[in-house]
């Protein structure tokens, strides 16, 4: 007998095509996807992390074993302090550009970039959730080698001023997962990616002031050296532990958050296209 008082059975779940059900930010699958990025690199952590931190202290021994006799001074402070910090951000920031790029790369070449892309994540949470992950690979780089120096001999990396150690590291980091993810998208082979880790983000980096002060350089290459944000990655984390700055500090950190913005709408366009990643 029909019960005419039973109500209709409620439609969870259901929407119409194209209707959106998860509304604001869609904290679980953001949680996921960084905890999968995380995962990813940290199962060869002994290649992701600790053989960077390795290569990076082997440049501080040659290096300082290279000037053990000159024992020069830079800004005011002993060679091998200068170049510390320098090394450090230098590793972290190569780590976050291989971390994006090799992921969405990866993701292409085998065919599975679809069960990124299927997910209800938006365009700004997977850049959130790739960032994240890299930036977390350059900091457990960066905290490797940092221990190491501490028990290195003839080398102080004692820290002067650790919100902005925090701030350039993190802004550096998160330039090159950025850069990475734009190569990222770009690439359809490995050989692209190498290219521009070889042609752009070794040579910008080696020409950032890692290792030499930017006032003992021609004025040309001053002004080169200042149009390149890898610079201030750097010098603002280097003046994070020394208390010096070979630029301005203040127009660094204002020159990378510019940077990270404009390259993170870029990115976002690109996703929000489908541009090589949607076949």
């Amino acid at each position: 007998m029909h019960d005419k008082t039973a109500q209709p059975p409620l439609n969870y779940g259901h929407a119409e095509p194209g209707v959106m059900i998860i509304t604001g930010v869609n904290w679980q699958g953001l949680k996921t996807l960084y905890l999968k990025e995380v995962r990813r690199f940290f199962k060869v952590q002994l290649q992701t992390v600790w053989a960077p931190a390795i290569t990076t202290l082997l440049f501080l021994v040659i290096f300082t074993v290279a000037m053990t006799g000159a024992r020069p001074t830079v800004m005011g402070v002993r060679y091998a302090d200068f170049l510390g910090p320098g090394l450090i951000v230098m590793g972290m920031i190569q780590n976050a550009f291989a971390n994006t790029s090799s992921t969405l790369l990866i993701a292409k070449i085998q065919g599975t970039i679809v069960d990124v892309l299927m997910p209800p994540l938006s365009n700004g949470e997977l850049l959130s959730a790739w960032v994240a992950g890299a930036v977390t690979r350059a900091w457990l780089v960066g905290a490797a080698v940092y221990l190491a120096m501490l028990l290195a001999p003839g080398v102080d990396v004692g820290i002067s001023n650790l919100l902005i150690v925090l701030y350039f590291g993190t802004m550096g980091a998160a330039l090159l997962a950025l850069l990475g993810i734009l190569t990222g998208i770009w690439a359809d082979k490995f050989d692209h990616a190498a290219a521009v880790s070889n042609f752009v983000v070794q040579p910008l980096t080696l020409l950032s002031g890692t290792f030499y002060a930017i006032d003992r350089v021609s004025p040309m290459m001053r002004t080169i050296s200042h149009l390149n944000p890898f610079f201030y990655v750097i010098d603002g984390f280097r003046y994070g532990f020394l208390g010096v700055s070979d630029g301005l500090a203040v127009q660094g950190a204002l020159v990378l958050l510019v940077v990270n913005i404009l390259l993170w709408l870029l990115a976002y366009r690109l996703l929000k296209s489908g541009w090589r990643l949607r076949a």
